[in-house]
């Protein structure tokens, strides 16, 4: 009976769980577990990706997985940009109506738009320049921003490739971008940043670490 036990359990175990421990964020076809916060036009679903073009807005996880409030995680967002835009992977953040999230970190996306902190940069926190991405990423191809919040330490990889180690030190107060900008736990949110700006999503997954 035990034998028997221990094999129905295994076997009820979902399938996003198999691989790894990731878990999938994004079903692909619909809105299901995201809140979009700002213009709700900024974002569509195309190609089994969600696509940001128009006014500031983001769409925030707000689904079931940890109840959308994660500590220590790997997150891997496949992304692709059309020239000159800007988009953006946040986390520990919160869901806010408009604007900006005051809460978290933002995982830059930006690999020609104007802005010099480009694809990778732990934004005005850890931020690197188009040097620093050069053969790594580029527009109208889609890559991989593999982020690990372990503790105090964020690390990001662009395709495999380490762009940014930081760890926050105690006396770290937000730095230029606030109090908010400050290691603890909340949700994901991509960024939607401007009309001509194009960025698409998808595959975004998530494994939750101790």
């Amino acid at each position: 009976m035990r034998r028997l036990t221990l094999i129905f359990a295994v076997a009820a175990v979902p399938v996003a769980f198999a691989q790894d421990g990731w878990i999938s964020l994004f079903n692909g076809k619909d809105f299901t577990d995201w809140k979009i916060g700002g213009d709700q036009a900024s974002f569509q679903i195309i190609d089994h990706a969600l696509v940001a073009n128009g006014p500031v807005a983001h769409a925030f996880y707000d689904g079931p997985v940890q109840n959308h409030d994660f500590k220590n995680f790997e997150l891997m967002v496949d992304v692709k940009t059309a020239p000159n835009s800007n988009g953006g992977v946040y986390f520990h953040t919160e869901f806010q109506d408009r604007g900006f999230p005051r809460k978290g970190f933002e995982v830059q996306v930006n690999n020609t738009h104007g802005d010099p902190v480009k694809t990778g940069s732990l934004y005005h926190v850890k931020d690197i320049g188009a040097e620093d991405i050069k053969g790594i990423t580029q527009d109208d191809e889609w890559f991989t921003e593999h982020i690990i919040v372990q503790d105090k330490t964020v690390t990001i990889r662009l395709n495999g490739k380490e762009v940014v180690k930081w760890t926050q030190t105690p006396d770290w107060n937000g730095g230029r971008e606030g109090a908010g900008r400050v290691i603890g736990h909340g949700t994901i949110a991509l960024q939607g940043h401007d009309p001509k700006s194009t960025v698409h999503y998808k595959n975004i997954r998530i494994k939750p670490l101790p």
